[in-house]
């Protein structure tokens, strides 16, 4: 289904930070300046590029976006650039445009920007500083005026100084940075919730469509701690309106995540206090670990929990740590038995998306832990 894109002023409801930033954003797109919007998967960057565009005064023109991470790679001088007739074998009789000068006198977004191949950035950055494309077979170049829009959930500046990213592309990309909160960070839940709930129920307004969310159901929905952000949100109430068998969205109504999330803390207490019994041995066993004494021995026949202590520091730290977006994904990984696939849809991730939280948060995969981790953090 399309999403409702919307006006740049409803992107927001009483949320600080978001006015600030699309008062920002405003001005950058008044100046003409090239902007760079970064943000975890699923803030919203295509909505406020769509956003940004509706407002410019290039609005009545076309809005071009190319997801650069996705094109094929010996498509992608074809498609950006496009060809002349006769170009190559296979080529359409009369050439075809490429997706550069179909954003000519309009806006052109590029998305995941940061994952673009390091040679296709060099022919962008050309295109850029000259402001005219030469298409394949073509002897002559063809000027184009766009307003460029940029996005990435990449730290760009980490992959410049990595040298994956040109970093002349970089300043020349980056001149107005709007940088999206996540909705952990945002402070207008409940009028994102409410203006969700009105695409699910037309005609409603955002008070009586609050007034259709039971207090239980509200309040595991404004503490939800939302690792795929606007896009789980609505992905979640969308799930919810569909089940949901009266005129009140319960608690039950909510996806599996959220039931499960409440019940894994309920199941984790008894077995805290039955592995707490042993304490002098458990005691003893830290003790030892801190000095540096503990046997290979000992981690097989310690108590779960201590068990867990004596894997690698690395991944004893990380493990044990109490970063909450850490435990969420642990959480779901272990519900779903490591299946990547069935754990990033809970989260409301894609694969990939998913494996860059554990490079990033260097959450180890359990077949690399070893048997203590195996049996004992995921049992």
């Amino acid at each position: 289904m399309r999403p409702d894109y919307l006006a740049i002023d409803d992107l927001c409801g009483t949320d600080a930070r978001m006015r600030d930033l699309l008062a920002r954003g405003k001005r950058f797109i008044d100046r003409g300046l090239p902007v760079l919007i970064l943000g975890e998967t699923g803030t919203g960057k295509e909505f406020l590029a769509r956003a940004l565009h509706a407002y410019s005064e290039r609005r009545s023109q076309s809005f071009v976006a190319i997801n650069t991470a996705s094109l094929p790679e010996h498509l992608v001088e074809s498609e950006l650039f496009g060809y002349q007739r006769g170009a190559f074998s296979g080529a359409l009789p009369g050439g075809m445009k490429g997706k550069l000068q179909q954003a000519d006198g309009g806006t052109l977004f590029l998305d995941e920007i940061g994952d673009m191949p390091y040679a296709l950035q060099t022919r962008l950055l050309r295109v850029l500083s000259e402001r005219e494309v030469t298409p394949l077979g073509a002897s002559q170049p063809v000027p184009v005026d766009v307003q460029l829009i940029c996005a990435t959930h990449q730290d760009l500046a980490s992959a410049v100084a990595q040298g994956t990213f040109r970093e002349d592309l970089y300043y020349r990309i980056a001149v107005g940075v709007l940088t999206l909160p996540t909705l952990r960070e945002r402070d207008d839940k409940p009028e994102l919730i409410a203006r969700m709930l009105c695409d699910e129920w037309p005609g409603l307004r955002v008070d009586q469509a609050l007034a259709r969310v039971s207090p239980d159901a509200l309040s595991r929905l404004l503490a939800h701690a939302w690792p795929g952000n606007l896009r789980q949100m609505r992905a979640a109430l969308r799930y919810a309106c569909a089940v949901m068998s009266g005129e009140l969205l319960c608690a039950n109504d909510l996806p599996p995540e959220f039931l499960q999330t409440r019940a894994a803390h309920a199941a984790r207490a008894p077995q805290t206090m039955r592995a707490s019994t042993p304490r002098h041995r458990e005691d003893d066993m830290h003790m030892r670990e801190v000095n540096g004494e503990a046997s290979a021995h000992d981690a097989k026949t310690m108590p779960r929990a201590t068990a867990l202590r004596a894997l690698p520091a690395a991944h004893a730290t990380q493990d044990m740590g109490q970063d909450p977006e850490r435990e969420r994904i642990v959480q779901a990984l272990a519900q779903h038995r490591w299946n990547i696939s069935a754990a990033a849809r809970s989260l409301g991730f894609c694969r990939a998306s998913l494996y860059r939280k554990l490079k990033q948060l260097s959450i180890p995969h359990v077949r690399d832990c070893g048997e203590a981790l195996t049996t004992g953090h995921f049992a």
